[in-house]
C-alpha cells in the first residue's frame, strides 16, 4: 500500500481506481437483474438525476461551478470520486494546501478503515468507524471494506468543507450562509446514498426484487415530474372535509381572498369572546385542523370556545391584483364580520407565522385608528415582527434571487410548488434526499402521513404581495420601524399595541427562530406572555394535550432577554395549550348559552356551505 506521505492527489487516484472496480460489478450485477426492456434504455434512468441536479441548479447557479453537477444516478463510482474532487477544489475557501491535507487525511482514514477487516477485503465483525450519519446506519455501509470506505470519505469530505466555509476569512455575514447553504446542498446531493452502485442497501434491495424497486421507482418518478412536485405520502388514504379538515362547522361569509368558517360547539355553554384564527396564507389552514387526535380547532371547541377560521384562497390570475394592504384590510374585516354575526364587541384572536407578522400591523393600525378594543387578545404563533434574526428563508431575499422570484411568477401570482420546493431545500438531507433514496431507489410504500399530506398541498401565492414581503420584512427589516410602513393609509406602529398577546416560539424552530419571535417583546408596549415551546415550526404548535409530547418552558419573573428568560424559566411536559386556554380565560372567561348565532347555519347566522368549504380546496 502506498505509504501515508504520498500525495493526496495520489490516494485519491488509488481509491477512485478501487470504487471504478465496485461500480463495474455492481454494475453487472443490475443489469442481470433490471428487465431486458429497461436495460435498454437507460436514459430513463439518468433521467432521475438530471431532474434533481436542475432542481437544485436554479438555486445554486450563482456558487456551484459548471462542472459539479451530480453525476447521473446510474453512473460508475469513480465519476462520483472525481466530481467531489472537482467541485472540492472549486470551493474557493479550500486552498491548495488544505485540498493537499484533505486528501492525504483521506488516506489515513482509508488505511484506519481498512486495518479493521482481513487481508482479502472480507467482513469485519465490529469495524468502530469514526464519523456516523444516519443515512449510513445500515449495517450495510460497514460490513464490506469498500461501502465503509465510500461513505467514511464522504463525510469527511462534507465536514472538512463545511469547516472551510465556516472558518473562512473576509466574508460578510450574508455570503456566508449563502456560501454553506449552496455547499450543504451541493453534498446533500452528492450523498452516495443516492447513488445505486454505491449504496449497499440499494444494491441488497434490487437483488432481492429482481430489480422491481429501480422499476417502480421510474414509474414514480414519471408521476412526480408530471406533477411537478416530490411526493412524500400516500395522498390516496386523505380526503379534504373527511379524514382531514373534518371539524363540524359551516362557512358563514367570503370574499374573493378568503372565506369565514364558523365551527359548531360541542358545550352547551361557550365562552363569550370567540376566536378568530388566522392561518397563513402560503399553507392551508388545516395543519390546525388535521385528524381529530390532533386538531387544535377541535381542542379549542371542546374547550368551550366558539372558533372561527379564516381560510385564504389559493391565487390564480383573478387574485393578481393582491397587493400587501389586501391581507390587512382582510384581517380587520374578518374581525368586524365576526363581531357582528356574533353579536360581540371584541374578538380573541390568533396569527399563525406570516399572518400573525400581519396581525401585529393589525393591530397596530387598529390602535392608531383608536379601535384597538375589537380585540381582546393576540396569539402569535412562531410569528416575526423584526426580522434581524429571522431564519433561513433570509437565504432567498438578496437581489438576484428576488428577480429570479418575479420572473417565475407568472400570470400575477407565484405557483405553491415552488414554495413546496424551497421549503424541502432548507432542509434538503432530510424532504428531498431521503424520499428519493426509500421511495425511488429502494421502492419502498410511501407512509398514510396526514402531516406530509398537508405540506404537499400547496397553495399559490399573489405575486405583489410575495415580493413586497420579502423586500419590505425579511430584507430591509421596515416593519419594526414607527411608519415606515402602512396599510390602508395607516402608519403602522408597533409600539402603540397595548392588547394582551400571548407569544409562542418553537426552540428548534428553523423558519421562526425563537431569538426572532422574542423580538414582539421588544416592540409591544402592552402585556405578553412569551412561552417557549419544545420542537419546531409545526409539532411544537401542533401538540395536543393527550399526545404527551414534548414540553415548554414559562417564566413568571421579569426578563429582558430570551437568555434570561431561558436561565429562569421553569420547564413543563407535554402541550402548551392548557396554559394557553388558562390565559385566555383570564382575559374574559363569561359564559353564555351555546345557542342561535353560536350555532352556524341558522337564521340568525346563515351559512354558504358546509365546512371546509370551496377555497381549501382550490389548487
Amino acid at each position: 500500500m502506498t505509504d501515508q506521505s504520498d500525495s493526496g492527489a495520489d490516494a485519491a487516484d488509488i481509491f477512485t481506481e478501487m470504487m471504478r472496480i465496485q461500480g463495474e460489478s455492481a454494475r453487472q450485477m443490475m443489469q442481470a437483474l433490471v428487465p431486458d426492456d429497461a436495460a435498454q434504455d437507460r436514459s430513463a434512468v439518468d433521467t432521475m438525476a438530471d431532474t434533481m441536479a436542475q432542481f437544485q441548479r436554479s438555486w445554486l447557479q450563482a456558487w456551484t461551478p459548471a462542472d459539479a453537477d451530480a453525476a447521473p444516478l446510474m453512473a460508475d463510482p469513480a465519476r462520483w470520486m472525481e466530481a467531489m474532487q472537482q467541485w472540492s477544489a472549486s470551493v474557493p475557501m479550500l486552498d491548495p494546501a488544505a485540498q493537499q491535507k484533505m486528501w492525504a487525511d483521506s488516506f489515513a482514514l482509508w488505511q484506519g478503515v481498512l486495518s479493521q477487516y482481513d487481508a482479502d477485503g472480507g467482513e469485519a465483525d465490529d469495524p468502530q468507524l469514526p464519523r456516523r450519519d444516519r443515512r449510513f446506519a445500515d449495517k450495510a455501509w460497514r460490513e464490506q471494506p469498500v461501502f465503509a470506505l465510500i461513505h467514511q470519505t464522504y463525510l469527511l469530505i462534507a465536514e472538512r468543507l463545511r469547516e472551510s466555509v465556516d472558518s473562512a476569512q473576509g466574508l460578510s455575514e450574508e455570503d456566508r450562509r449563502n456560501l454553506c447553504f449552496a455547499t450543504q446542498n451541493v453534498l446533500d446531493a452528492m450523498s452516495p446514498a443516492n447513488y445505486p452502485l454505491m449504496n449497499p442497501v440499494v444494491l441488497e434491495r434490487t437483488m432481492e426484487t429482481g430489480g422491481e424497486n429501480i422499476m417502480r421507482g421510474l414509474e414514480r418518478l414519471s408521476g412526480d415530474l408530471e406533477k411537478g412536485q416530490l411526493t412524500h405520502t400516500d395522498t390516496s388514504q386523505f380526503e379534504v372535509g373527511e379524514n382531514i379538515a373534518a371539524t363540524p362547522g359551516k362557512v358563514i361569509y367570503e370574499t374573493e381572498l378568503f372565506q369565514l368558517i364558523q365551527y359548531a360547539p360541542s358545550t352547551n355553554e361557550v365562552i363569550e369572546t370567540p376566536l378568530l384564527i388566522f392561518p397563513p396564507w402560503i399553507n392551508r389552514f388545516y395543519i390546525l385542523d388535521l385528524n381529530e387526535k390532533k386538531s387544535f380547532v377541535r381542542w379549542a371547541v371542546a374547550q368551550g370556545l366558539t372558533v372561527c377560521m379564516v381560510s385564504w384562497k389559493s391565487a390564480d390570475e383573478s387574485l393578481a391584483h393582491i397587493d400587501w394592504d389586501d391581507y390587512f384590510r382582510a384581517q380587520m374585516h374578518a374581525i368586524d364580520v365576526v363581531r357582528e354575526r356574533l353579536g360581540v364587541d371584541s374578538v380573541h384572536t390568533i396569527g399563525y407565522c406570516v399572518a400573525g407578522t400581519t396581525l401585529a400591523g393589525t393591530l397596530a393600525v387598529l390602535a392608531e385608528r383608536g379601535e384597538a378594543d375589537k380585540v381582546a387578545s393576540a396569539t402569535f404563533f412562531t410569528a416575526q415582527i423584526d426580522f434581524a434574526n429571522a431564519g433561513d428563508l433570509q437565504l432567498f431575499v438578496d437581489d438576484g434571487k428576488l428577480e429570479f422570484i418575479r420572473q417565475a411568477s407568472q400570470g400575477g401570482y407565484l405557483d405553491g410548488r415552488y414554495l413546496a420546493a424551497t421549503f424541502n431545500m432548507l432542509r434538503g438531507s432530510d424532504l428531498i434526499w431521503n424520499y428519493v433514496v426509500n421511495h425511488y431507489l429502494l421502492g419502498e410504500d410511501y407512509p398514510a402521513f396526514d402531516l406530509l399530506f398537508w405540506n404537499g398541498d400547496v397553495t399559490n401565492l399573489p405575486a405583489k404581495w410575495h415580493a413586497a414581503y420579502l423586500r419590505d420584512l425579511y430584507r430591509d427589516n421596515r416593519m419594526v420601524e414607527p411608519g415606515a410602513l402602512s396599510a390602508e393609509g395607516t402608519a403602522i406602529d408597533l409600539t402603540k399595541v397595548q392588547t394582551p398577546s400571548y407569544v409562542q416560539a418553537g426552540r428548534e424552530d428553523h423558519i421562526a427562530p425563537p431569538e426572532s419571535v422574542w423580538k414582539i417583546t421588544e416592540h409591544f408596549s402592552g402585556p405578553v406572555r412569551f412561552v417557549l415551546a419544545g420542537s419546531g415550526h409545526i409539532a411544537g404548535v401542533v401538540n395536543p394535550p393527550d399526545a404527551g409530547k414534548y414540553q415548554y418552558w414559562t417564566n413568571e419573573a421579569d426578563f429582558v432577554s430570551l437568555d434570561e428568560f431561558i436561565a429562569g424559566a421553569t420547564e413543563h411536559p407535554g402541550s402548551w395549550w392548557p396554559d394557553w386556554i388558562a390565559w385566555i380565560e383570564g382575559h374574559g372567561g363569561k359564559r353564555v348559552k351555546a345557542t342561535a348565532a353560536r350555532r352556524p347555519g341558522g337564521k340568525s347566522n346563515p351559512a354558504i356551505e358546509d365546512a371546509p368549504g370551496r377555497y381549501v380546496k382550490l389548487r
